[in-house]
């Protein structure tokens, strides 16, 4: 039985999903991991259940009815995970941009070294992004210093979606109070656990673009982060954080 859990989203993922998962098992630490399938018309999710054949004790799939967004399936993930005992829960894209031998840098920082939430950053030691052309570089990097000007986090790549989480960083937020499914997830996530008072740990990685299948990235989901933010900061002065 492993104490980490790494959760991986995926639509339409069927040319990274075999390799991630295998990548991940190769590690020298032991994780599970829960595939999270919005219906894939390619079949991703059937890929999965095949090779939970040669895997039955350490890959998981949750298969949904249709695409609802990154922000709920993580939710889901987590929710799953909460059920399941683990003690350290992760977030990682399927398609290789972030780097499975970097999850055992973020889960020392929070298993060894006092981190309740660590983040994989790509913007933590300058800007340590591959293949992105310059427009989307300057768009996250920009979005990221919009981020801790108003909200007033101490992160310095509030987007980034390569996470550990401590237990009882996900026992303590509500989850069915997360509001946003987009961009704009991963920063309500980390500023409801700054607000609680955790501590968030930057770890730096080197962000490679996706070399298979296509980017999710979309302007309905760059304006939910750039409008959500402003939201979160005007609530956070009312509300007690949830």
């Amino acid at each position: 039985m492993s104490d980490s859990l790494v959760i991986i989203p995926t639509y339409n993922e069927i040319e990274n999903i075999e390799a991630i998962v295998r990548a991940v098992f190769s590690q020298e630490k032991a994780f599970h991991i829960l595939v999270v399938d919005d219906k894939s018309p390619d079949y991703t999710g059937k890929r999965v259940r095949q090779l939970q054949e040669e895997y039955p004790n350490n890959l998981f799939l949750l298969e949904r009815r249709d695409k609802k967004g990154l922000g709920t399936a993580y939710l889901d993930g987590f929710k799953w995970a909460l059920n399941h005992s683990y003690e350290y829960i992760f977030e990682m894209d399927a398609d290789f941009s972030h780097n499975p031998n970097d999850l055992i840098k973020l889960y020392n920082a929070c298993a060894l070294n006092g981190a309740d939430l660590a983040v994989g950053s790509r913007y933590v030691k300058g800007i340590t992004v591959v293949n992105w052309p310059m427009s989307r570089i300057l768009l996250s990097y920009g979005a990221s210093k919009y981020v801790r000007i108003i909200t007033g986090m101490d992160v310095n790549d509030s987007t980034a979606g390569f996470i550990c989480y401590k237990r009882a960083v996900l026992e303590q937020i509500d989850l069915d109070k997360i509001k946003f499914v987009g961009y704009a997830f991963q920063i309500e996530m980390k500023f409801k656990a700054y607000k609680k008072g955790f501590k968030i740990a930057e770890i730096p990685v080197i962000f490679k673009d996706r070399t298979k299948g296509k980017s999710k990235m979309s302007s309905s989901i760059i304006s939910e982060a750039v409008f959500g933010v402003i939201s979160l900061k005007l609530k956070s002065l009312f509300v007690k954080p949830q």
